[in-house]
């Protein structure tokens, strides 16, 4: 198996949909335990390095129940499902009981084959770990209700949307500083030395069952977030923050365990400074949805020990499909840039097929669509080409792109290379609208001296003089959304 650690290629499934997708083809109900071998070399032959299962773990009936109390959801559910039933809401994945593998999906035994299936070839496997909340059914509420953030009476009575009456007490709903709380979840503190040591020993268990965590909210919990949310009814504030504390001692019993945060408020160096080897990228994402070229060449200006260590992503169960935000053309422009950067790079399920609804994650079925056969085969070329090209396992630089003083188009040109001692892979991408020429530069010197082939991935060759590239530099002429994925080969003399 690759090293998580290396420029992974990463890729989520809604468990309980596919699952329930794969048995209605089978026309049988299968389990984790018994995902035909076909599902898992279909994805073994694409070339990701690790699958995240999203969803794995035991939902919770009393999440459900609140949640169909809300008018927004049940819209939200038809709006993705406009036949929705309420047997169609089988409980959010981020509103845990416990971590256990929901027996729907086939327990804790389904999931150790789907483990040993991805493991046989060659793939990790990734699941959640959720450290802001808990479902209100989780066992902690009765046997350690200090481990969560409490209420009043006062407080219930007089903002019941935030509060939730368990056994006696009050408990804080789970929120994000900027937004209602969550009123399915409730809030855990993450000063409380308890469920610090509580939070260890269930990672400890998770790291028993996969190869890495995707941490939901993990910004969450840091010290200062944590207490400008909560305030005074968080407690005495640690020395050491949650993240610090928590992954080295998982880390002691799991070495080599990977961790990746969903980060925002650009608090991705801060977490990656507190063990994560990566966070999400939603900056990028931003820039590729919203901004021009140049806001997205300066984003990847970084330095390299912080860019190897991001999640680039064009959708995630989180953000609407790729498909529905980008335009035709763009959509593949934005995919290049995504799926050769540096760091992990992370495509959902059904994002090759051009699915267009963003499914809620409580449902356990989505709508029928035709699948986008020409997007797919697009993909399918594009991931071929990384997998054989080595080009996300070498050295990564960021080029320079030149223009003239009658035209500035190449403002909108993306340019960076892959090296390794083998192989070079130049992707130039114009992610515009508009045609675009430019004067790519910045190549290493060894380019110097000989002559090129570069084959592209649509299967066109170019040769190019290597003096010529390292003087003036290679000349570029791309449609709107147009881009290369070069290989280069040298020519002998």
């Amino acid at each position: 198996m690759k090293s998580l650690t290396n420029n992974p290629l990463i890729y989520e499934i809604n468990t309980w949909v596919w699952l329930d997708e794969l048995s209605r083809s089978a026309g049988r109900t299968l389990t984790l335990a018994t995902v035909p071998d076909a599902a898992w070399n279909g994805i073994a032959a694409l070339g990701f390095d690790a699958v995240w299962l999203m969803g794995v773990w035991e939902r919770s009936p009393a999440g459900i129940a609140i949640s169909m109390q809300g008018a927004g959801l049940l819209e939200d559910f038809r709006r993705a499902l406009p036949d929705f039933d309420a047997a169609d809401n089988v409980g959010s994945p981020y509103c845990i009981r416990r971590y256990v593998a929901d027996a729907h999906l086939g327990g804790p035994e389904g999931l150790v084959a789907a483990r040993k299936a991805l493991a046989k070839r060659g793939m990790g496997l990734i699941l959640d770990f959720v450290p802001n909340h808990v479902a209100p059914d989780h066992p902690w509420t009765l046997e350690h209700p200090e481990y969560f953030i409490q209420g009043s009476a006062e407080d219930l009575e007089g903002d019941p949307s935030s509060f939730i009456g368990i056994g006696g007490r009050v408990f804080a709903c789970g929120r994000d500083p900027y937004f209602p709380a969550w009123p399915d979840v409730l809030q855990l503190n993450a000063f409380d030395p308890g469920l610090r040591r509580a939070a260890i020993d269930t990672l400890t268990d998770i790291a028993g069952q996969c190869d890495g965590v995707r941490c939901d909210m993990a910004m969450l919990l840091l010290n200062d977030v944590f207490e400008r949310t909560w305030g005074e009814r968080a407690g005495t504030r640690p020395e050491a923050d949650y993240w610090r504390e928590v992954i080295p001692a998982v880390r002691r019993a799991a070495p080599g365990f990977v961790f990746m945060a969903e980060a925002y408020w650009d608090l991705e160096w801060e977490l990656q400074q507190h063990g994560f080897d990566f966070c999400y990228d939603k900056r990028l994402y931003d820039r590729l949805e919203h901004d021009a070229p140049p806001a997205i060449r300066s984003h990847l200006t970084a330095g390299a020990d912080y860019q190897q260590r991001l999640v680039r992503f064009i959708e995630n169960h989180d953000e609407p499909r790729a498909a529905s935000v980008f335009a035709p053309g763009a959509d593949r422009a934005a995919a290049v840039v995504a799926l050769t950067l540096p760091g992990a790079a992370l495509v959902h399920e059904g994002q090759l097929d051009g699915r267009r609804v963003r499914l809620p994650v409580f449902l356990s079925r989505r709508p029928d669509e035709e699948p986008d056969d020409e997007l797919l085969a697009f993909y399918r070329g594009l991931l071929d080409r990384l997998r054989d090209n080595g080009c996300r396992s070498g050295r990564w630089s960021l080029l320079e792109c030149r223009g003239w003083p009658d035209n500035t188009s190449c403002e909108n040109l993306l340019a960076w290379v892959w090296e390794t001692e083998a192989a070079r892979c130049l992707v130039v991408v114009n992610f515009s609208p508009d045609p675009a020429q430019g004067l790519i530069a910045g190549f290493s010197e060894d380019v110097a001296g000989a002559a090129w082939c570069l084959k592209d991935l649509g299967g066109a060759s170019y040769v190019r003089d290597g003096d010529e590239i390292c003087g003036r530099g290679l000349y570029v002429d791309l449609p709107g959304w147009g881009f290369h994925v070069l290989d280069w080969l040298r020519q002998e003399a």
